[in-house]
Protein backbone atom coordinates (compact mmCIF):
# COMPACT_ATOMS: atom_id res chain seq x y z
CA UNK A 1 0.00 0.00 0.00
CA UNK A 2 1.35 3.38 -0.98
CA UNK A 3 2.54 6.22 1.65
CA UNK A 4 0.57 9.02 0.79
CA UNK A 5 0.69 10.91 3.87
CA UNK A 6 4.72 11.47 3.50
CA UNK A 7 4.21 14.57 1.32
CA UNK A 8 0.65 16.22 1.76
CA UNK A 9 -0.44 19.49 0.60
CA UNK A 10 -3.80 20.62 2.07
CA UNK A 11 -5.97 24.05 0.87
CA UNK A 12 -8.92 25.78 2.60
CA UNK A 13 -10.22 28.82 2.04
CA UNK A 14 -10.77 32.10 4.42
CA UNK A 15 -13.85 33.28 5.51
CA UNK A 16 -15.49 35.92 4.02
CA UNK A 17 -18.69 38.29 4.45
CA UNK A 18 -22.34 37.08 2.58
CA UNK A 19 -21.82 40.21 1.12
CA UNK A 20 -18.59 40.30 -0.59
CA UNK A 21 -18.09 39.48 -3.65
CA UNK A 22 -14.60 39.21 -5.72
CA UNK A 23 -11.52 36.59 -5.51
CA UNK A 24 -11.29 34.86 -1.93
CA UNK A 25 -7.94 33.72 -0.25
CA UNK A 26 -7.05 30.62 -0.61
CA UNK A 27 -4.09 29.01 1.63
CA UNK A 28 -2.47 26.07 0.95
CA UNK A 29 0.26 24.58 3.56
CA UNK A 30 2.56 21.78 2.87
CA UNK A 31 3.38 19.01 4.90
CA UNK A 32 6.23 16.40 5.49
CA UNK A 33 4.15 13.68 7.25
CA UNK A 34 2.78 15.91 10.23
CA UNK A 35 5.62 18.83 9.97
CA UNK A 36 4.72 21.99 8.32
CA UNK A 37 7.02 22.92 5.54
CA UNK A 38 5.50 25.84 3.82
CA UNK A 39 2.78 28.05 2.26
CA UNK A 40 1.51 28.77 -0.59
CA UNK A 41 -1.49 31.15 -1.24
CA UNK A 42 -3.64 32.09 -4.24
CA UNK A 43 -7.32 33.29 -4.45
CA UNK A 44 -10.25 32.16 -6.44
CA UNK A 45 -13.40 33.83 -7.30
CA UNK A 46 -16.35 33.46 -4.89
CA UNK A 47 -19.02 31.45 -6.84
CA UNK A 48 -16.87 31.23 -9.59
CA UNK A 49 -15.43 28.58 -11.72
CA UNK A 50 -11.33 28.46 -11.66
CA UNK A 51 -10.93 26.57 -8.19
CA UNK A 52 -9.54 23.45 -10.34
CA UNK A 53 -7.46 25.62 -12.33
CA UNK A 54 -6.17 28.06 -9.68
CA UNK A 55 -5.31 24.96 -7.34
CA UNK A 56 -3.54 23.61 -10.34
CA UNK A 57 -1.08 26.35 -10.98
CA UNK A 58 -0.39 27.66 -7.56
CA UNK A 59 0.91 24.26 -6.57
CA UNK A 60 2.35 22.92 -9.46
CA UNK A 61 4.03 26.78 -9.56
CA UNK A 62 5.83 25.96 -6.23
CA UNK A 63 8.61 24.52 -4.83
CA UNK A 64 6.43 21.94 -3.10
CA UNK A 65 5.38 20.19 -6.21
CA UNK A 66 7.63 17.66 -7.07
CA UNK A 67 7.33 16.25 -3.34
CA UNK A 68 3.95 15.94 -2.93
CA UNK A 69 2.17 12.84 -2.39
CA UNK A 70 -1.28 13.82 -1.75
CA UNK A 71 -3.70 16.99 -2.08
CA UNK A 72 -6.13 17.57 0.39
CA UNK A 73 -9.58 19.35 0.85
CA UNK A 74 -11.82 20.43 3.58
CA UNK A 75 -15.23 20.16 0.95
CA UNK A 76 -15.24 20.13 -2.43
CA UNK A 77 -16.02 23.71 -2.52
CA UNK A 78 -14.09 26.64 -1.80
CA UNK A 79 -15.13 30.37 -1.88
CA UNK A 80 -18.89 29.38 -1.80
CA UNK A 81 -19.69 27.54 -4.37
CA UNK A 82 -16.86 27.01 -6.54
CA UNK A 83 -16.45 23.34 -6.74
CA UNK A 84 -13.13 21.58 -7.61
CA UNK A 85 -12.72 18.98 -10.27
CA UNK A 86 -11.17 16.53 -8.17
CA UNK A 87 -10.40 14.17 -11.42
CA UNK A 88 -9.02 16.90 -13.44
CA UNK A 89 -6.57 18.09 -10.13
CA UNK A 90 -5.52 14.56 -9.86
CA UNK A 91 -4.99 14.79 -13.54
CA UNK A 92 -3.09 18.19 -13.50
CA UNK A 93 -1.08 17.37 -10.75
CA UNK A 94 -0.19 13.78 -11.30
CA UNK A 95 -0.97 13.20 -7.44
CA UNK A 96 -4.16 11.78 -5.53
CA UNK A 97 -6.54 13.97 -4.31
CA UNK A 98 -8.65 13.85 -0.94
CA UNK A 99 -11.74 15.52 0.21
CA UNK A 100 -12.40 15.61 3.92
CA UNK A 101 -15.46 16.57 5.77
CA UNK A 102 -16.22 15.96 9.16
CA UNK A 103 -20.54 15.04 8.63
CA UNK A 104 -22.03 14.20 5.74
CA UNK A 105 -23.54 16.34 3.80
CA UNK A 106 -26.86 17.25 2.97
CA UNK A 107 -26.30 16.33 -0.73
CA UNK A 108 -29.94 17.08 -1.65
CA UNK A 109 -30.00 20.46 -0.25
CA UNK A 110 -26.65 20.71 -2.13
CA UNK A 111 -27.99 19.60 -5.22
CA UNK A 112 -30.93 22.16 -4.75
CA UNK A 113 -28.90 25.39 -3.94
CA UNK A 114 -26.58 24.93 -6.83
CA UNK A 115 -29.62 24.09 -9.45
CA UNK A 116 -31.78 26.78 -8.01
CA UNK A 117 -29.71 29.46 -7.25
CA UNK A 118 -25.96 29.54 -8.43
CA UNK A 119 -25.32 30.21 -12.31
CA UNK A 120 -23.83 26.86 -13.91
CA UNK A 121 -25.69 25.07 -11.40
CA UNK A 122 -25.95 22.37 -13.58
CA UNK A 123 -21.78 21.25 -14.27
CA UNK A 124 -21.32 21.96 -10.77
CA UNK A 125 -23.31 19.80 -9.45
CA UNK A 126 -22.18 17.21 -12.37
CA UNK A 127 -18.55 17.54 -10.50
CA UNK A 128 -20.22 16.89 -7.04
CA UNK A 129 -21.45 13.52 -8.35
CA UNK A 130 -18.22 12.99 -10.48
CA UNK A 131 -16.43 13.08 -7.25
CA UNK A 132 -17.93 9.99 -6.25
CA UNK A 133 -20.57 9.32 -2.47
CA UNK A 134 -19.40 10.43 0.47
CA UNK A 135 -17.66 7.32 1.96
CA UNK A 136 -16.72 6.87 5.91
CA UNK A 137 -13.29 6.63 6.49
CA UNK A 138 -11.34 7.00 9.72
CA UNK A 139 -14.51 8.66 11.68
CA UNK A 140 -14.76 11.45 8.87
CA UNK A 141 -16.16 11.31 5.71
CA UNK A 142 -14.42 11.82 2.21
CA UNK A 143 -14.55 11.75 -1.57
CA UNK A 144 -11.38 11.18 -3.68
CA UNK A 145 -9.86 10.74 -6.91
CA UNK A 146 -6.67 8.57 -7.16
CA UNK A 147 -6.90 6.50 -4.12
CA UNK A 148 -8.39 3.40 -2.72
CA UNK A 149 -10.63 3.83 0.57
CA UNK A 150 -7.77 1.81 2.51
CA UNK A 151 -5.28 4.24 1.24
CA UNK A 152 -7.35 7.32 2.09
CA UNK A 153 -8.32 6.29 5.70
CA UNK A 154 -4.68 5.22 6.65
CA UNK A 155 -3.72 8.77 5.28
CA UNK A 156 -5.95 10.75 7.42
CA UNK A 157 -5.11 8.67 10.22
CA UNK A 158 -0.89 9.05 9.92
CA UNK A 159 -1.90 12.50 9.42
CA UNK A 160 -3.97 13.53 12.78
CA UNK A 161 -2.14 15.05 15.46
CA UNK A 162 -5.00 16.91 17.06
CA UNK A 163 -8.23 16.20 16.48
CA UNK A 164 -10.15 14.32 14.20
CA UNK A 165 -8.86 16.40 10.82
CA UNK A 166 -5.68 15.36 9.56
CA UNK A 167 -3.14 18.13 10.45
CA UNK A 168 -2.76 19.71 7.00
CA UNK A 169 -6.23 20.61 7.17
CA UNK A 170 -6.43 22.12 10.60
CA UNK A 171 -3.50 24.67 9.46
CA UNK A 172 -4.17 25.28 6.43
CA UNK A 173 -8.23 25.79 8.05
CA UNK A 174 -5.69 28.49 10.68
CA UNK A 175 -3.49 30.34 8.47
CA UNK A 176 -6.49 31.10 6.51
CA UNK A 177 -8.34 32.22 9.39
CA UNK A 178 -5.44 34.70 10.02
CA UNK A 179 -5.20 35.92 6.36
CA UNK A 180 -9.03 36.87 6.34
CA UNK A 181 -8.45 38.94 9.40
CA UNK A 182 -5.50 40.54 7.97
CA UNK A 183 -7.48 41.57 4.80
CA UNK A 184 -10.44 42.57 6.92
CA UNK A 185 -12.43 39.74 5.06
CA UNK A 186 -13.53 38.31 8.84
CA UNK A 187 -14.15 39.47 11.79
CA UNK A 188 -11.62 38.53 14.45
CA UNK A 189 -12.26 35.93 17.13
CA UNK A 190 -13.26 37.75 19.81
Amino acid sequence: MRDLAGHAVAFDDAPFPRAFRGRVPVVGVAFAGTRLDGVIACRVRRDGADATRVLSACLAGSRYAAQASLVLLEGIALAGFNVVDVHALRDALGVPVLVVVRRAPDLEAVRAALLQRVAGGRRRWALVEAAGPMEPAAGLYVQRAGLTLAEAARAVERLRVHGRLPEPLRVAHLVARAWAVESRLATPPG
